[in-house]
């Protein structure tokens, strides 16, 4: 029976789950499959390709049905913040997907649910190239922070060295820092509020503005 596209990537995101990005190669998808390597390139262009389809696969997960668009009522920046949440929680599943999702780039399939954002954005208040910057924005971030995750999850699985203690070295603020500066979780939230704060204060002061 032929493979389909949907069959390659579903694999593939095994395979990197498995043995992470290093060991998802071309060869070993093939050997995965039981065809050989040129069998793939009626489906996928290049590794590149297959990359771009493993992150709409990934991404895909953190679509949660009925978030499309605010709840009635809700604010659009905690629609954005519970996205970005379910977007990380979606990374955080699959062995260094944050590494394959930060160089990807929109298949077609993909352009109808970014239509779909940005016209959110827009009816928020947002100019359409505004829009698009928040959804970097925040995809840069959430990237970021699942990447920094997942690397120290990395680190601590290979037993590396670990860091300076600084609470033995006469550094009373990073000593007081220590003992609240929370962890993966804290550094998330954080980082999601100063966000969309500033998003917040930017579009209720166009809102008060007067017209013209």
């Amino acid at each position: 029976m032929p493979l389909s596209r949907e069959e390659i990537v579903g694999a593939a995101v095994d395979l990197l789950d498995e043995s992470g990005l290093d060991g998802l190669t071309l060869r070993t998808l093939a050997s995965r499959l039981g065809v050989r390597a040129p069998t793939l390139y009626w489906h996928v262009k290049d590794k590149r390709h297959l990359l771009d389809l493993v992150a709409q696969y990934v991404i895909g997960g953190f679509r949660t049905p009925g978030r499309e668009e605010p709840a009635p009522g809700q604010p659009v920046w905690d629609w954005l913040a519970d996205r970005a949440r379910d977007q990380r929680a979606a990374l955080l599943a699959h062995r260094d997907s944050a590494l394959v999702v930060a160089g990807n780039r929109p298949t077609a399939d993909a352009l109808p649910a970014i239509e779909r954002t940005l016209g959110v954005l827009v009816a928020a208040g947002c100019t359409p190239g505004e829009a698009v910057r928040v959804l970097t924005t925040l995809g840069s971030f959430v990237i970021g922070d699942a990447l920094e995750t997942q690397t120290a999850q990395s680190r601590a699985d290979a037993g590396a060295h670990p860091p300076a203690d600084p609470t033995t070295g006469g550094y009373p603020l990073l000593t007081a820092a220590v003992a609240d500066v929370g962890g993966d979780e804290e550094r998330f939230e954080e980082g999601l509020g100063l966000l969309l704060g500033g998003l917040r204060a930017r579009l209720e002061a166009r809102e008060a503005a007067p017209p013209g």
